[in-house]
């Protein structure tokens, strides 16, 4: 509970406490956490969960990676129910759910919660946007770029995307072909170099520039 940033103010004592309240499970790659219709509070403990929707062609449309200390289904514990998510894992993900109960619980010993609740809910908001910016650009190009400088590092100039190749083109409103040209591109530019999932920046710069 220490990880997630929602109890992380509470004392020793109150996170054991909610940690009591939690169910814990272990999901393995691509299994669902949660879908339409569940009403709970997901909190990602290791590993990472994609939350995404369906077009009416039935196309998925991802949304969000949550990892290590964020949660899903904040919405429904005020009484607003799922009607079109859902979470999957990216991996081997270690998940604590918390009923809405539960949870209920937790707010009348700490109502400070409800305020954290409101900030990181603002702090998705802004993620979602910065998706809406990704798509209004014209070439895919821009949009990994804006991407790419957008991921924290995990050292100097390093990052490592947090899904795979299908699921960031998905992200990012392409297709995983022309994703892999792209990156190829700005490998081939001198912008980036690449290993896998590891990127490392190399002219920040002109990335900007893009």
């Amino acid at each position: 509970m220490s990880l997630v940033p929602l109890f992380s103010d509470l004392s020793t004592d109150e996170q054991r406490k909610v940690m009591g309240l939690a169910r814990h499970r272990t999901y393995e790659r691509d299994e669902l956490v949660f879908q339409p219709g569940d009403e709970r509070l997901d909190i990602v403990a290791s590993g990472s969960m994609k939350v995404y929707q369906l077009s009416p062609s039935g196309r998925e449309q991802l949304l969000r990676v949550v990892g290590p200390g964020g949660y899903e289904g904040e919405k429904q514990l005020f009484g607003l129910s799922n009607e079109t998510l859902f979470g999957q894992a990216l991996g081997r993900t270690q998940v604590c759910t918390l009923s809405k109960r539960a949870f209920n619980q937790v707010l009348l010993s700490n109502p400070d919660i409800s305020l954290k609740l409101f900030e990181l809910t603002a702090q998705k908001m802004v993620q979602v946007e910065s998706q809406v910016r990704y798509l209004s650009m014209g070439r895919v190009e821009e949009r990994l770029a804006d991407y790419l400088l957008g991921l924290p590092t995990v050292a100097e100039g390093r990052v490592t995307l947090p899904m795979r190749m299908k699921d960031v083109a998905q992200y990012l409103g392409t297709t995983p072909e022309t994703l892999s040209r792209k990156l190829r591109y700005l490998e081939d530019a001198g912008y980036i170099e690449r290993s896998g999932r590891r990127v490392a920046i190399l002219d920040e710069t002109a990335l900007r520039g893009m």
